[in-house]
């Protein structure tokens, strides 16, 4: 039996998954955010797809505020 400081009880697919998902869809929320904002002309297309992906990427639940902010804001 391995004592919990030595090693995850979980699997490694889990631990791939919780840092993996919110890697890909940061950089996929701020992709779209980027296109999105440069095809209606708005000036701040680069600082909105970085205020989404930064925070996707640091806080999840701020990243997904940050895109509906930006859903809610657009022209």
């Amino acid at each position: 039996m391995v004592p919990l400081q030595f090693g995850i009880p979980i699997g490694i697919g889990f631990v791939l998954v919780l840092f993996l998902v919110p890697v890909v869809l940061g950089l996929g929320l701020a992709y779209w955010v980027y296109n999105d904002a440069e095809r209606r002309g708005s000036e701040n297309a680069a600082l909105w797809a970085l205020v989404v992906g930064g925070l996707t990427l640091t806080t999840f639940f701020g990243g997904l505020l940050a895109f509906a902010v930006y859903i809610w804001q657009r022209e």
